[in-house]
């Protein structure tokens, strides 16, 4: 069995849909499914306000590997474009951590780096993980709750939740 936590994030178009399409993508393995947060765009670009949800799935017969490509496929049907680093997405699937049967599935493959490198420092990440699982873990980094905290008061300032956006109807 491998259990998965994936970070969802849009920021072009109809927003709300692409992660509705992104749940939907995961429906035959979800288990749960985070608020929608809004949330100002970082990494030096400029940009529109992003939605961002967390989902966990479960499936026996999904490896790490599985699990990215099951999101890049939702990006590209959603007509993700790399162009620009930390730029504008129709569509974002981060593979944020993989628990296996043997425990945490570590990758240091630059392709999919387990757990996934940027979480600790995101509260984008972070926030909405807790909200569906207050005991949750980041694997070599201890809880989520603490780190949330480490990061200050101000990490949330350029989040608002959306409880009027709902992924699942």
């Amino acid at each position: 069995m491998t259990r998965a936590v994936l970070s969802l994030g849009s920021n072009l178009g109809d927003r709300i849909a692409h992660l509705r399409a992104a749940v939907s993508g995961f429906a035959d393995v979800l288990i749960a499914a985070s608020p929608v947060y809004e949330t100002a765009p970082w990494g030096g670009v400029e940009q529109d306000d992003f939605l961002n949800a967390v989902i966990v799935v479960d499936d026996p017969g999904t490896d790490a590997w599985g699990w990215l490509r099951r999101g890049q496929d939702l990006e590209n049907a959603a007509g993700r474009v790399r162009d620009v680093r930390w730029g504008p997405r129709t569509l974002d699937v981060d593979v944020v951590t993989v628990e296996g049967p043997d425990g945490a599935v570590r990758s240091s493959e630059p392709e999919l780096l387990l757990p996934h490198p940027g979480t600790p420092e995101r509260a984008t990440v972070l926030r909405p993980w807790l909200d569906i699982d207050a005991s949750a873990e980041l694997p070599g980094h201890g809880p989520v709750a603490a780190l949330l905290a480490a990061l200050g008061s101000g990490a949330g300032s350029g989040m608002r939740r959306r409880d009027d956006l709902v992924l699942m109807r």
